[in-house]
């Protein structure tokens, strides 16, 4: 099968076309014909050498798929051959950029009918970040509040619909230009503020009558951390699930003490070690995705072989949305 690897870490030149041998699926696992890929920061990271994990060379990028189930281990008993599906492949298993991977039946989903192969991939790691930071870790309650940075992103797009779907009262959204705040007040946003300009932090509090927000989303690190645990409510909640900036930010769990506040971190692969966890909050997310209540923003889709050149795009932040492969 075709496979795009890398054999050292490096820029976008690293990944490269290869032929590799199929492996079939013995006990609870399955082959999938893959016929969507999602690209994603964590595989960028992995290609260089930065993720959270360590990466074992060589290396086949790619943890979220979505194709057909060509074949099935002796004990598989949930799925059989030709049935679609989505998933999450194992964190240092991941063999995503391919023609055929194999997966564990345990973190199969079906794809329901109407919902197209690309629209499916695009939903695990954002989808499922997105819905377990509010939900889970940020544990929205009706009429509560949410701040979301980085709203016209690939989580912040699913976030402001997934606050909106789960009861809150009030979404704020930031963005860096007046293109990706109208695309947020598409999806659903109230607020809008541009994160560029001096001082969104005060708007936070004065479109939340000086209380502050209950919830709020934070991946930056840095000073957006400082400015965000400053516009948050008594009791609010402040979920970090990146540090984008690369800046790491330091305080004083006591000054959380003055107002009962939480800082809280999330990471996706800790609700992978929760199989119904994770099973029904993806199946949820497709259920919304099926009744046209979440809308799935595709920035585009390419060939596997050019894996490298989306790299070099998503890296220069030359595009939009959720960006594809197609082996």
């Amino acid at each position: 099968m075709r496979a795009i690897q890398f054999k050292e870490y490096g820029s976008p030149d690293v990944l490269q076309m290869v032929d590799l041998e199929k492996t079939m699926p013995v006990g609870k696992e399955v082959l999938i014909e893959i016929k969507a890929i999602g690209v994603n920061y964590a595989d960028i990271a992995r290609r260089e050498g930065q993720y959270v994990v360590p990466t074992p060379l060589p290396y086949v990028p790619g943890a979220e798929v979505a194709g057909i189930i060509a074949e099935v281990g002796d004990e598989v008993t949930s799925v059989q051959v030709g049935t679609p599906v989505v998933t999450l492949l194992g964190t240092n298993k991941s063999t995503g950029y391919a023609e055929y991977t194999i997966a564990d039946e345990r973190g199969l989903i079906p794809i329901p009918k109407g919902v197209d192969f690309n629209l499916a991939v695009a939903l695990p790691l954002q989808g499922l970040s997105a819905y377990h930071v509010i939900k889970t870790m940020g544990r929205l309650e009706e009429g509560e509040s949410v701040l979301v940075h980085a709203a016209a992103g690939g989580v912040g797009t699913i976030a402001v619909q997934l606050a909106k779907l789960m009861g809150a009262g009030k979404v704020i959204a930031t963005a860096s230009n007046n293109e990706k705040l109208t695309l947020a007040k598409e999806l659903g946003a109230d607020v809008l503020i541009n994160y560029t300009e001096e001082g969104w932090e005060k708007k936070v509090l004065e479109y939340t009558n000086g209380n502050g927000v209950d919830v709020a989303l934070e991946m930056a690190g840095g000073d957006v951390f400082y400015k965000t645990l400053a516009c948050l409510a008594p009791f609010g909640r402040l979920v970090i699930y990146g540090v984008a900036s690369g800046q790491q930010s330091k305080f004083y769990p006591s000054s959380l003490m003055a107002k009962n506040q939480s800082v809280i971190g999330f990471f996706l692969p800790q609700i992978m070690r929760k199989p119904e966890l994770y099973k029904q909050s993806l199946t949820e997310l497709l259920q919304y995705v099926q009744n046209g209540q979440l809308k799935l923003q595709i920035g585009g889709t390419y060939p596997l072989g050019d894996a490298a050149k989306v790299h070099e795009l998503m890296q220069g932040r030359q595009t939009s949305g959720k960006l594809i492969l197609v082996p």
